[in-house]
This record gives structure tokens, C-alpha cells and sequence, in this order.
């Protein structure tokens, strides 16, 4: 049994469209994948359309059983949280553990490490 016709025209318009918003970035994101060449660039594209993309869809989430239910849903806020934080954190040692790897095998394409310049390492 589905509560689909207790549902406000206003909040399924609402609902719907922060749906289509998030999977299309989700989408993008994945698209992004695919399209750029270096593992640095790839790696950027899904991690903002994983964030925006997961903000829309909980955001969606809560409005719809907030006006189901009658009361504020609010829990769906942790799923937002854990994705905000880890996310980048996940993009940032993926990204330091290949700039590591690049650097030990001498890529032509990897930006110079400026602390090795240094006299003290500093």
C-alpha cells in the first residue's frame, strides 16, 4: 500500500524535482568519470556530483516523509553529513596516494613537489 494520494500536489512537484535535480547530477558526475583523461581529474567529477547529487535526494527524502508523517524528519540530515564529510576526505587521499604513486615512479605530468626544494625539507 503506497501513501502516494496523501501526498500535496505542491510537495510531489517539490519532491519530484529534487529527485531529477539529484540524479542528474549524480549523473554528471558519472559522465565526468568518463570523460576526462588523468586519474586528478577524474577523481573531482563524481565527488561534488556525490555531494550535490545525495543533498537533493535527502532533502527530497525529508520533505516527503516530513509531510507524510505530519512531524519534522530530520534524521535524514546524518546521511547528509556522513557523505559531506567523507567524501572530500576520501577524494583528498585518493588523490595524495596517487600524487605519491606518480612521484615515486617519476610521471612526466606530475606537479613538482616544492617541499623537496627546500634546503631543510621544510
Amino acid at each position: 500500500m503506497t501513501y502516494a494520494e496523501n501526498l500535496p500536489a505542491w510537495a510531489a512537484l517539490l519532491v519530484a524535482l529534487l529527485v531529477l535535480a539529484g540524479a542528474g547530477l549524480t549523473l554528471i558526475g558519472a559522465i565526468g568519470t568518463l570523460r576526462f583523461r588523468s586519474f586528478f581529474e577524474r577523481v573531482h567529477a563524481p565527488t561534488l556530483g556525490t555531494s550535490w547529487g545525495t543533498g537533493a535526494i535527502v532533502l527530497a527524502s525529508m520533505i516527503l516523509f516530513s509531510v507524510l508523517g505530519s512531524r519534522p524528519v530530520l534524521h535524514e540530515i546524518l546521511i547528509g553529513v556522513f557523505i559531506s564529510i567523507t567524501t572530500p576526505v576520501t577524494l583528498m587521499l585518493l588523490a595524495r596516494a596517487a600524487l605519491y604513486r606518480d612521484r615515486s615512479e617519476g610521471g612526466s605530468e606530475v606537479p613538482p613537489d616544492h617541499l623537496a626544494d627546500t634546503p631543510d625539507g621544510r
